[in-house]
């Protein structure tokens, strides 16, 4: 039976960069970035796990979704998280993500659709409120395709796609919010996606996990320096990547896109 990635190794987590300012990690996925009212039984979180493998704070400036992996910053002092909070805010961060979806998407295209806010967990919004749709843009490249045999709702088999993403604005779960709307959910989102298409996908590719994962930031710095970070799909994801089921589109060089050691078939 496929189990989902283990939150961390055995010698705590992957740090990417460190220096006086910036601490950035590789987050496993299942691993909160901080303690919420929603999962007050959980006992692990990036913030704390983070302070006490270097033994300083640390402030975490923008945050990936629990099932998510990859690129997580967080600053070492209360400036340094005001400026990389306000870059990140002002869509001055590029992003990069890889995701998993069900079928095929075109070559390429753009999802410019308007998001209701989420508000987070341990916020209090009025119900007579009016959450206003914000404008939201993400940008997708197909980078592979491949067809399982699964047999799921009234087809024979199941095509998945590996996708390049680059979210513009950063709307809460924007990504998995905008795959959806175009009907292409991302394999192993629970909210979003189909249950028995997850399972059945996890069962027979051994990855049970949202399948969604950043794999590069770039990102100013206080002195004006671009800084880029990235960070390869690892554990059950990339041992997805590396089935030699995978057609990869022509002009794609998946080692370069996540860094990666391995190399298509």
């Amino acid at each position: 039976m496929p189990q989902p990635d283990a939150t961390s190794g055995n010698n705590g987590l992957t740090l990417l960069h460190r220096d006086t300012k910036l601490v950035a990690i590789d987050k496993p996925a299942g691993l909160l970035v901080h303690r919420t009212v929603l999962d007050r039984h959980e006992t692990r979180f990036a913030v704390q796990m983070l302070r006490d493998q270097i033994g300083q704070p640390v402030h975490p400036v923008h945050r990936l979704d629990r099932g998510t992996s990859g690129v997580l910053l967080f600053a070492l002092d209360r400036d340094t998280a005001r400026h990389f909070s306000a870059a990140f805010a002002d869509g001055m961060v590029a992003k990069t993500y890889l995701a998993v979806v069900r079928g095929w998407p075109a070559m390429a295209g753009c999802i410019d659709h308007p998001l209701r806010r989420q508000p987070d967990e341990a916020e209090w919004i009025d119900p007579r409120a009016e959450l206003i749709p914000q404008a939201a843009l993400t940008h997708w490249r197909r980078l592979a395709t491949t067809e399982l045999p699964l047999s799921t709702d009234r087809y024979a088999t199941t095509r998945i796609a590996l996708l390049e993403l680059h979210p513009e604005t950063g709307r809460r779960h924007q990504i998995r919010r905008h795959l959806k709307h175009i009907a292409h959910p991302i394999i192993g989102d629970a909210t979003h996606g189909k249950g028995a298409i997850n399972r059945a996908i996890a069962e027979h590719t051994g990855c049970a996990r949202l399948l969604l994962h950043c794999a590069r930031l770039e990102v100013p710095m206080p002195d004006g320096a671009l800084l880029a970070i990235d960070a390869p799909p690892s554990g059950s994801f990339a041992t997805l990547l590396a089935r030699k089921e995978w057609t990869w589109e022509p002009d794609v060089d998946m080692a370069a896109i996540t860094r990666g050691p391995f190399t298509p078939a």
